[in-house]
């Protein structure tokens, strides 16, 4: 991510925040127009053109997307494109980070870090569901739509709509890998962070809450636990963290013990 970007992004984020009426259908809004501006290069390029004058790219977005979505919508993709993006695609994953941030915003009561980990670790059990929301063949529509059918009664609406927005659009990515990022950006939005825990065998609400306790200590921030049983582990917990991982599991010292016997 270019340095261009990254205050592109704080930029949007700050606007959003500063939002009224962010509710489900601005995010549904900010995705379709993600979708959008992604499949046309023309727009893209239009809009992300740092060379071109502020003004003209705000009127872009105002006859393209102004009469069609709500006001609050309007307003933050004018903050996006008024932005310096180091890429077009920079530009669309803005639109889309500000989709997710909106649903967010807009389901404060909804868990929606937790159901989408639980949706990626259905993904990952089901290879033939990967397969058919991650392959390249098949209507994007119809991924939204398989999505939205395997969600229905299993998760709130936020976390249906980001799941199923996601797949809709991969940009060149796996669908885990949309979820993890989209876990993130929800948790950083609700000024959390979240952990993964394998462990051998499931932990008892005890043992998460204390461990939640001490993560969130450690780190200075509010910390949320995704937990998955990983008979591999054998003993102990791994932890992965942002981009650390914490291994004080028996297989990992096994494998630093045989490490070390080979010399």
């Amino acid at each position: 991510m270019g340095s261009a970007t990254t205050q592109a992004l704080a930029a949007t984020t700050s606007a959003l925040g500063a939002a009224s009426g962010v509710d489900l259908d601005v995010a549904g809004e900010l995705f379709a127009a993600a979708r959008a501006v992604g499949d046309s290069s023309q727009l893209s390029g239009a809009l992300a053109d740092s060379a071109a004058p502020v003004e003209a790219r705000r009127q872009v977005v105002a006859g393209v997307f102004g009469p069609a979505v709500k006001p609050t919508t309007a307003s933050l993709l004018t903050t996006v494109v008024e932005q310096r993006w180091s890429s077009a695609a920079d530009l669309v994953d803005g639109i889309v980070e500000l989709g997710v941030r909106a649903a967010a915003i807009a389901a404060p009561e909804a868990d929606v870090e937790a159901e989408l980990f639980r949706f990626s670790r259905t993904v990952a059990e089901n290879p033939e569901l990967e397969l058919a929301l991650g392959g390249r063949l098949g209507d994007s529509a119809a991924k939204g739509t398989l999505v939205e059918t395997l969600l229905a009664g299993r998760a709130s609406a936020a976390a249906t709509l980001v799941a199923a927005s996601l797949v809709r659009q991969p940009r060149e990515r796996r669908v885990r890998q949309l979820l993890a990022h989209a876990m993130k950006t929800v948790a950083d939005q609700r000024g959390r962070t979240v952990a993964t825990v394998y462990s051998a065998a499931a932990l008892s609400d005890l043992q998460i809450q204390r461990l939640a306790k001490t993560l969130s200590a450690r780190y200075g921030a509010s910390v949320t636990l995704n937990t998955v049983v990983d008979p591999t582990v054998v003993g102990g917990l791994r932890v992965q963290i942002a981009d650390n991982v914490i291994d004080a599991t028996v297989s990992s010292r096994l494998a630093d013990l045989r490490q070390r016997l080979a010399g």
